[in-house]
């Protein structure tokens, strides 16, 4: 029998996001190699995007939380298209574990969570980037069913 949602985000801990989450968020989103040479913990610019994201419908920025401590965050994006005959996707971004957390099935049950509450949407594809140095993270996508179908480019304005 598969979980709905709510089971889910019960099993992972999952919640919306709340202002008061945003400096623990950004020093998950800091806690590594990659992440500590972009991101500044305490900065109040994270507020004002906090505000950005959780005022906007097709945004979903949640933690997961153990003993009352946030151990996990993702956010999700659902961008409505003309492509796929009209189809709705779910992006899948800046997912982070701590630390002392990885290794606990946390993150699967996070993923598992953020593909169910897609489908829940209506959106027919979850899509997900993942910085291309991240090659731990590339065979736990993959084994979660990711595929790596298309090649990802940004352009920094």
């Amino acid at each position: 029998m598969e979980l709905t949602v709510q089971e889910l985000a019960a099993q992972a801990g999952i919640r919306r996001a709340r202002r008061a989450d945003v400096d623990r968020i950004v020093e998950l989103l800091a806690a590594d190699q990659i992440g500590a040479g972009r991101e500044t913990p305490g900065d109040p610019t994270y507020l004002a995007a906090f505000e950005r994201i959780a005022a906007d419908p097709n945004q979903l920025l949640v933690v997961a939380e153990a003993d009352g401590e946030v151990v996990g965050t993702l956010q999700l994006t659902f961008t409505p298209g003309l492509s796929r005959g009209g189809m709705t996707r779910a992006t899948v971004e800046a997912v982070r574990v701590r630390a002392d957390q990885r290794g606990s099935g946390l993150g699967q049950r996070m993923l598992r969570w953020a593909v169910a509450e897609s489908r829940q949407r209506g959106c027919g594809l979850v899509q997900l980037t993942t910085d291309a140095r991240r090659t731990d993270a590339h065979r736990f996508y993959e084994r979660l069913g990711f595929q790596p179908t298309h090649v990802g480019m940004k352009l920094s304005l």
